[in-house]
């Protein structure tokens, strides 16, 4: 199980490949879904992948349960570590992931491939490779009959990287089918893990794409809905407060950016998304080497800076 700070322990009761049952393996994987919608990734990282050291020592694996089961665990894992900022071990995971999906058709678990896909395709657009993030996307939406709520994210990736690539026209597109598919409501056919998908997230995905796409106005609009849309949405959303900030301070939007940053000093010690916080880190920078910043605005940046130095 999983105890202590959010690095966690997992007990030992598993010295070779296979030998955790199907129960263990969910129950590990609950514990560390809970831990990072409640906490983040900077407390759960260290305990996901623990529990992959011990969940999975890449062996064979015997049944049809146990390979779905660890190829679910994988893939939060990965999750975690891609919000921890730590890409090469989320690759990896994400990859030996699909094997376990993919590897053999009559026990592949058809539910968490595609998640692993999106999370990979969002990675690459994050690591500032959009043609392969479109590349993935497409790769799905290409399939026929998927649910509605998948079909509206991987819309989404196809959206940010269209952006990316500086695609508005097309960018717009996806994003306008993305929110056609939302308004649709939930059915019985959406998977589970589609849980996190709603209109506030829609709302900071297509904020970041008007950003990527020159429309700082437009992009404020949406990431700040989304940043204050409350309700019980996962912890690493306080990335779209952040990118919020870092938008109006690249805009140069000083008095607006000091609002913003003022209202993110207090919460810095809470925040469990490491993307978010260096995304506050980029808006300290970019107030620090702006002309003519107002003293009040610089002061503010300094002060986030501090607090994010000594989180």
């Amino acid at each position: 199980m999983i105890t202590g700070e959010g690095a966690g322990r997992v007990t030992e009761d598993a010295r070779a490949p296979g030998s955790l049952p199907v129960a263990a393996l969910k129950a590990l994987k609950e514990r560390l879904v809970a831990l990072d919608v409640t906490a983040g990734a900077r407390w759960a990282a260290a305990g996901a992948l623990e529990a992959v050291r011990t969940a999975d020592r890449g062996g064979p694996v015997r049944d049809a349960g146990e390979r779905a089961a660890l190829a679910e665990l994988l893939q939060v894992a990965a999750w975690i570590t891609f919000d921890a900022e730590q890409q090469s071990a989320s690759r990896w995971l994400h990859l030996r992931a699909l094997e376990l999906a993919c590897g053999k058709r009559e026990s592949a678990p058809a539910e968490v491939e595609p998640l692993v896909l999106a999370v990979l395709s969002m990675q690459e657009e994050h690591l500032g490779r959009p043609a392969s993030s479109l590349r993935i996307a497409r790769s799905v939406l290409a399939r026929a009959d998927l649910p509605g709520r998948v079909a509206a994210i991987f819309h989404v990736r196809a959206g940010r990287a269209l952006a990316r690539l500086g695609q508005g026209p097309r960018a717009e597109r996806a994003l306008r089918t993305a929110g056609e598919l939302l308004a649709d409501g939930p059915s019985d056919r959406d998977p589970a893990w589609a849980w996190w998908f709603d209109r506030a997230e829609l709302d900071g995905h297509e904020g970041l794409a008007r950003a990527a796409l020159g429309d700082p106005e437009g992009a404020v609009a949406l990431l700040h809905g989304a940043a204050h849309a409350g309700g019980d949405g996962p912890a690493y959303r306080v990335l779209f407060a952040a990118e919020l900030t870092r938008v109006l301070a690249r805009a140069g939007d000083w008095r607006e950016a000091e609002t913003a940053m003022s209202g993110l000093v207090g919460a810095v010690p809470g925040v469990g998304s490491v993307r978010a916080l260096r995304v506050m880190g980029d808006a300290v920078r970019l107030v620090g080497q702006g002309p003519r910043v107002p003293r009040r605005t610089r002061d503010t940046a300094r002060e986030l800076g501090r607090v994010l130095r000594g989180r």
